[in-house]
């Protein structure tokens, strides 16, 4: 039986990534796998890469040595059958957290090696999600697009075949009128949410149920 390890790096808990993900795992589990939920934000401390090299030493090579709250994570990983990664988009770029997951996952099996790039010899698929504020349809225009292809160009690479999903335009909160955010429309927000939403589950499911 396989084994997919399905993690939510997003700091809200129950919204919009943490439902993506576990609709994503939910799929997978009904497609014959086994599922772990790892709530990315709800782990000890933990940090990105600090270059310290002890995953390029002889004795260590391609495993990230550093010992806080990714340590597990990354052997897990390193043991499943399928990933699914989960992040919103904060301020232009994936969470804080994925991108300390993403360094230390990424990394260690970088060989700066002309002959072999890419220590890692199980490379599996990964599903990556994003969610964002943003509408998906000026994705290209605001430099989306460009940046979620280069964390699938890394992935494919060095952690194995990855498919990119988006939703954008997310419901950000459930009550608008105690912010003073005068660029939003609350009820237009709440009626794509509530006609747009389903359908990115179903997507999801369907995605995570492909892993298999």
């Amino acid at each position: 039986m396989k084994h997919i390890v399905a993690i939510n790096a997003s700091p809200r808990i129950g919204w919009n990534t943490s439902r993506l993900v576990e609709e994503a795992a939910r799929g997978a589990k009904e497609a014959g796998a086994t599922v772990e939920i790892i709530d990315l934000y709800r782990l000890e401390p933990f940090q990105g890469c600090i270059s310290c090299f002890g995953c390029k030493l002889p004795k260590t090579f391609g495993r990230c040595v550093s010992k806080d709250g990714l340590t597990e994570v990354l052997e897990k990983i390193r043991k499943a059958d399928g990933l699914i990664l989960g992040s919103p988009n904060y301020l232009g770029n994936l969470s804080a957290g994925f991108r300390a997951l993403y360094e230390r996952l990424v990394f260690q099996s970088l060989t700066y090696n002309k002959e072999r790039p890419n220590c890692n010899e199980h490379l599996i698929p990964v599903l990556l999600i994003t969610t964002s504020n943003c509408a998906e349809s000026v994705y290209d225009k605001v430099g989306y697009t460009a940046m979620l292809e280069n964390y699938k160009k890394m992935l494919d690479k060095f952690v194995g075949p990855t498919k990119i999903m988006i939703y954008g335009n997310t419901l950000q909160v459930d009550d608008y009128s105690i912010y003073n955010w005068t660029i939003f429309d609350p009820v237009q927000k709440k009626a794509n949410h509530e006609a747009v939403f389903p359908l990115k589950l179903k997507e999801a499911f369907e995605l995570g149920a492909g892993l298999i």
